[in-house]
């Protein structure tokens, strides 16, 4: 079957011809791959700041954010039928006993850091045109969200952060009787670094959990992203033409910062403008560059003398997966064009290198796989 990988230590990405999987275990379910969504992380493997092949493989198949169809299942399984849309979690524990995270079914709380990650870390991906996987790990998608299921995964960091930002602002004395459903930001500001596809569903989420929300990015408005995130009662704010400090007079107390932009440089020059008993949630990796200049004694007392909370979130568990996909769906509902429009096009896997390796813009470009009968 085709998929696509990266060879690290000859340093090629490559179209290749790989061994189609089989149900090995009574668990397991096979699927049709439908669609794979190119992000950042792709592109970096690509460009091989990281990625880490099976043990025995000399390659790696990539592709983390996917949609499926089941097509076949083991005598095991017990929640999915054949024709069930499904998408996959990225994360697999690790095989320390001592790991209460792993042991526990969160491996996205890992705390050794041998979990691997399909398609990033010790397991081959979704860029390819079947998968097998135990049942444990998929996530069942209504078929009315066919067109834009690839959009879950993702969404789970957005999903992710809500969900801790929930249990956490429980700290606050009138946040404790907050009843489960209830939206969390209601009468409260959210700003959003970024006008990627994180960063605009991030937005959506926000806005759904019923946050006043503003997204603040690079380029100036008018422009495309704007005018989709206006469309949705979202702000764009352009970092060229307004600094931080008149974002903050713009907003007034910010209550949650929503970081998504992988640049530590405008995180932290936005982080001093966070509000009273604010939170601010950070979920880019930026590259190693170099040093940047922080006044940290400002931080520092900002978090103290205001309250405030700043933590970090990484891959999701069941719990985001299933949250993002009841928010897609309510999405779709609201939203419908503007969702539809986040997907810039669906291109052939031959395409691959354009995507991967060349400047394709847009906001979310995805894969579509024709696999063979």
């Amino acid at each position: 079957m085709k998929a696509i990988a990266v060879v690290p230590a000859k340093k090629e990405v490559r179209l290749i011809d790989h061994e189609e999987p089989r149900l090995v275990t009574p668990t397991q379910v096979k699927l049709r791959i439908l669609d794979v969504g190119v992000c950042g992380t792709d592109k970096e493997i690509c460009a091989f700041d990281y990625g880490t092949p099976p043990s025995g493989s000399e390659w790696l198949v990539i592709g983390h954010e996917s949609l499926g169809q089941v097509v076949e299942v083991g005598r095991g399984v017990s929640r999915l039928r054949i024709g069930d849309l499904v998408v996959p979690t990225v994360r697999r524990a690790c095989t320390h006993a001592h790991c209460r995270a792993c042991r526990s079914g969160r491996q996205d709380f890992c705390l050794t850091g041998d979990f691997t990650e399909r398609g990033i870390k010790g397991q081959h991906g979704f860029m390819t045109e079947w998968v097998v996987d135990d049942e444990s790990f998929m996530n069942v998608v209504p078929s009315g969200l066919r067109d834009v299921g690839v959009l879950v995964e993702p969404l789970t960091i957005a999903e992710k952060a809500l969900l801790q930002l929930r249990r956490a602002q429980k700290r606050l004395p009138w946040m404790t009787s907050l009843e489960e459903g209830e939206p969390i930001g209601r009468g409260q500001k959210a700003v959003v670094l970024g006008a990627g596809p994180v960063g605009i569903l991030g937005a959506m989420a926000l806005v759904v959990a019923g946050f006043e929300t503003i997204v603040y990015s690079r380029d100036p408005a008018p422009n495309k992203k704007s005018t989709l995130l206006e469309s949705i009662g979202v702000g764009y704010v352009s970092s060229e033409t307004t600094t931080v400090d008149q974002l903050a007079e713009k907003v007034g107390n910010i209550d949650l910062v929503y970081e998504a932009v992988g640049a530590s440089r405008i995180a932290f020059d936005v982080m001093r403008a966070l509000g009273t008993n604010g939170a601010f949630v950070f979920t880019g990796v930026p590259g190693r560059k170099a040093p940047v200049e922080v006044d940290t004694d400002l931080i520092m007392r900002n978090l103290v003398l205001k309250n405030q909370m700043v933590f970090g979130t990484v891959n999701a568990g069941r719990d985001g997966f299933e949250a993002a996909i009841a928010d897609l769906a309510t999405f779709v509902t609201r939203w419908p064009a503007a969702v539809r429009s986040l997907i810039t096009g669906r291109f052939p896997i031959e395409a691959h290198r354009d995507l991967l390796l060349g400047r394709a813009g847009g906001i979310k470009n995805v894969i579509s796989m024709k696999a063979s009968a």
